[in-house]
């Protein structure tokens, strides 16, 4: 199609990012990171020229979690990673829908991950998650320039005046004539709540504060950022081989969230809980679940789902999901890298799924599809996402339809990352009353208005 476009250049830039507080999540804890942006430059096939852009976090503490290959090591291969397969977009030959053409390149981009693994001597191979967060930005920044270069807002360009090729492609004959646009808001949702991450080391009261504290004037622990955010959504982190932690950190946040809300009027409270793959089995969270409800059943009846308790790889013990989802909804996140992964958890009986930019838009917007034909619940989660991958996330939450609203902490833990972009969309990145406003989002392609944001690179 004459809007198709091919990838002229494509620069990624690498930054150290320090947390302000530590966050645990799992089994690690996350203090400094890299962030990383790619700008690349795109033509159509009509000659129409456009610059776009991208952001991630190249979190391989969530990513490549490993016992046996050092983060510095992983850090390195992930950057190497994201470098390569910039180099690989501007190789490929012939025009494209950035949907198709990453979907063309998924081959390209395993081949780059299994020979950095190999050329760095790794222990054990990067997964195919820890592949996808390192084409992430590369794929953002594509759609980006997609929707500049074509002088729409991306998410226009995602039915048949775009696209050549229908679902069908990827998801069989069942999706024969039907486009992505059919399964997505034709415009951005107003305003969404989005979810606080209550960490492994958060402190949850005033009381627990002291002098190792950041003096930046954000706040420090739960209570506070309840009562200046106006916060109704609480997502908690929780050790999964700990259970009576387990149950006394979820029932105290909750007691927290219901004590500030009183406070502000509010009585509107919601809780999810992750363990991130934590869980020897499903059974530990059926009787986590089964205390907390016999302690307290008000904050069991607010607890919204459980996220991917289990080990992430599906195939290895085929937990039976279903008692689990009995009881509370289950979603799979980690897990979640392809649509075979989507087949599988379903066919275990897992609930939902969880999506995130940071596993690529081209290949969650496929995913998003299926799971808006066929009825399956799903949330949009974080990567701890700063800056450009902040605006990138809240807008793709914005254009579905999500578990109640879309995850956004980096103001917690990376909120210096965001300046430049706080300054543009200052209704984004603030939270009020629980929610974040999308009326900034405007212009072509993702909305991230570059150029009032000043130079980058």
């Amino acid at each position: 199609m004459q809007s198709d476009i091919r990838v002229l250049s494509a620069e990624p830039q690498f930054t150290d990012v320090k947390a302000r507080t530590p966050l645990k999540f799992g089994a690690v804890v996350m203090d400094a990171v890299t962030y990383c942006e790619v700008k690349v430059a795109v033509e159509t096939q009509a000659g129409a020229r456009a610059e776009g852009w991208g952001g991630i976090l190249l979190a391989d503490f969530w990513a490549f979690p490993s016992a046996l290959v050092p983060h510095e090591a992983r850090e390195r291969a992930m950057r190497e990673i994201t470098s390569q397969f910039c180099q690989a977009v501007v190789r490929r030959r012939g025009y494209a829908h950035p949907v198709d053409l990453f979907h063309e390149m998924e081959d390209d981009l395993r081949a780059i991950t299994a020979a950095a693994s190999q050329r760095l001597n790794f222990a054990e191979p990067m997964p195919y998650l820890g592949a996808l967060v390192c084409a992430s930005p590369v794929d953002a920044a594509i759609h980006d320039a997609f929707g500049i270069a074509n002088r729409i807002g991306t998410y226009d360009g995602y039915g048949p005046d775009f696209m050549a090729h229908d679902l069908s492609r990827y998801l069989g004959d069942g999706y024969s004539g039907r486009f992505i646009a059919d399964f997505i808001r034709p415009d951005y949702a107003p305003n969404l709540p989005i979810f606080h991450l209550v960490g492994g080391l958060d402190k949850l009261r005033r009381s627990e504060k002291d002098a190792s504290d950041p003096q930046d004037g954000l706040p420090v622990s739960l209570d506070e950022w309840i009562e200046q955010d106006g916060l109704t959504c609480l997502k908690v982190k929780l050790r999964g081989n700990d259970l009576e932690w387990d149950v006394q950190r979820t029932i105290e946040v909750a007691a927290i969230g219901r004590e500030v809300q009183a406070r502000q009027g509010k009585d509107d409270l919601h809780l999810s809980a992750d363990t991130n793959e934590q869980c020897d089995s499903p059974d530990y969270v059926i009787e986590m679940l089964e205390r907390i409800r016999e302690q307290d059943a008000r904050t069991f009846k607010q607890i919204l789902y459980i996220e991917q308790p289990t080990e992430r790889d599906l195939s290895a013990r085929r937990f039976d999901m279903r008692p689990l989802a009995r009881t509370k909804p289950v979603l799979v996140d980690e897990s979640l890298t392809s649509l075979d992964d989507f087949r599988l958890a379903l066919e275990l009986g897992w609930s939902g799924i969880a999506l995130k930019s940071c596993k690529c838009q081209s290949a969650e917007l496929v995913i998003a599809s299926k799971a808006e034909a066929e009825g399956v619940p799903y949330a949009i989660q974080d990567l701890t996402n700063p800056a450009l991958a902040l605006i990138h996330s809240v807008g793709l939450a914005a254009r579905l339809d999500p578990i109640m609203g879309v995850e956004a902490n980096s103001r917690q833990f990376f909120a210096a990352a965001s300046e430049r972009e706080h300054r543009v969309h200052p209704d984004l990145f603030t939270v009020r009353d629980g929610r974040v406003s999308t009326a900034s989002l405007q212009g072509w392609g993702l909305g991230y208005r570059m150029e009032e944001m000043g130079p980058r690179f």
